[in-house]
C-alpha cells in the first residue's frame, strides 16, 4: 500500500505541476472529485480494515504482556526491565504516513467538495470586461444552486431552480472552449430579441432605461469613459462605453444559431433561441461576449455571481454587487 499510495500522490503532484507550468489544461473539478473518491476509499479502508487490525494487534500485545506478568509473578519476580506497554500500544495504533496523507485528509476534502460543487464556488476576476461592476483581482463567490443543482464535472442539472433573469451576473462555461469559465451579465433570456445598436441596448423593441453618470476613470487605461446606469431587471447596474470604438462588431466567429443574428455597421440584433442566453460585459467596448461568439446554452451555466469576498489591492471592494 505504501508503494501504491506513493504513486498516487506522485501522479497528483505531476498533474498539478504540468497544469501550473501550462503543459496541460487542468480541470480542478475533476481533480477534486478524484481526490474525494480516492481519499474516501482510504478512509473506509482505514476505518473498517487497517485500524481494526492495529487495534487487534494492540489488544494482543496487552494480553501477551499480562500473561508474561502472570508467569513472572508465579516465579516470584516482581520487577523486570522491558519496553513500556503503553508506548508499545501507541506505536501499534499510530496511523502510518500513507494513511495520514489520504484517509486523514478525507474529512477536509469532502467538505470542500460539497461546498464547491453544490453551494458556493470562488472565482477570481482576471480581466476588465465587467468594469465597473467587477474589478481585476476581485475574488468573488458564485451561488451554485440558484439556477438548479448540477452534478460536478459533467455539470448535468439534477434539480430545477430559478431560471436566470435579465440583469443577473452569471458564470458559465465559455461555449467555444468549455474548459474555461467566463463571467458576464445576462441581457437576453430565451425568446428575447436583443439589439445593441449605436451603443444602445434594446430588448424586444423596448430601449433599456438608462441614466447618465459621471465619467468613469479606468486606472489601467489611464483615461475617462462615458458611464451610464441601466435598469436591466430588478436592480440597476452601471456600464461604461468608449465612444472611440466603432459601433459595428469586429471579429465575429461562426457559432450555433448564428442565423438568429443580424450584423450591420450600427451593431447587432439577435433572437435568443430556446434554452440559451445572450451575455454581455458591463465594459461594453472591451468585452468578448455573445456579440462575438454566440449564445450560452443552459448546460453551460455554472452559477450566479453575487459577492466580492476579497480584493487584496482594495479591501473596500468587499461586499455584494448587482
Amino acid at each position: 500500500m505504501q508503494i501504491l499510495t506513493t504513486l498516487i500522490l506522485a501522479a497528483f503532484v505531476a498533474y498539478m505541476g504540468a497544469w501550473y507550468s501550462g503543459a496541460i489544461e487542468g480541470n480542478f473539478a475533476l481533480l477534486l472529485f478524484l481526490a474525494t473518491v480516492i481519499t474516501g476509499a482510504y478512509w473506509l479502508a482505514e476505518r473498517f480494515y487497517f485500524f481494526p487490525r492495529r487495534k487487534a494487534a494492540a489488544v494482543q500485545l496487552e494480553a501477551s504482556a499480562q500473561e508474561r506478568r502472570r508467569q513472572l509473578d508465579a516465579q516470584g519476580i516482581q520487577k523486570v526491565d522491558g519496553d513500556d506497554l503503553e508506548e508499545g500500544k501507541a506505536r501499534l495504533l499510530m496511523q502510518p504516513w500513507w494513511l495520514d496523507w489520504t484517509a486523514g485528509l478525507f474529512p477536509v476534502i469532502i467538505v470542500v467538495f460539497i461546498l464547491r460543487s453544490f453551494l458556493f464556488e470562488p472565482f477570481k476576476i482576471p480581466s476588465g470586461s465587467m468594469i465597473p461592476t467587477l474589478q481585476v483581482g476581485d475574488l468573488i463567490l458564485v451561488n451554485k444552486f440558484t439556477y438548479g443543482v448540477r452534478l460536478p464535472v459533467i455539470n448535468k442539472k439534477i434539480s430545477d431552480g430559478t431560471p436566470p433573469k435579465r440583469g443577473d451576473v452569471m458564470v458559465f462555461r465559455y461555449p467555444p472552449q468549455p474548459s474555461m469559465d467566463y463571467i458576464k451579465r445576462v441581457v437576453g433570456v430565451p425568446g428575447d430579441e436583443v439589439a445593441y445598436i449605436n451603443k444602445r441596448l434594446t430588448i424586444n423593441g423596448q430601449a433599456v432605461p438608462t441614466t447618465n453618470q459621471p465619467d468613469y476613470f479606468e486606472q489601467d487605461a489611464m483615461r475617462y469613459f462615458k458611464q451610464i446606469e441601466e435598469q436591466l431587471g430588478d436592480k440597476p447596474h452601471r456600464s461604461i462605453i468608449n465612444p472611440d470604438v466603432p459601433n459595428f462588431v469586429q471579429g465575429v466567429t461562426d457559432f450555433k444559431y448564428k442565423d438568429n443574428c443580424r450584423y450591420s455597421v450600427e451593431g447587432v440584433t439577435c433572437k435568443v433561441p430556446e434554452g440559451h442566453y445572450f451575455m454581455m460585459g458591463d465594459n461594453r467596448d472591451n468585452s468578448l461576449d455573445s456579440r462575438y461568439w454566440g449564445f450560452v446554452p443552459d448546460a453551460n451555466i455554472v452559477g450566479r455571481a453575487f459577492f466580492v469576498w476579497m480584493n487584496f489591492g482594495n479591501i473596500k471592494r468587499i461586499g455584494p454587487f448587482n
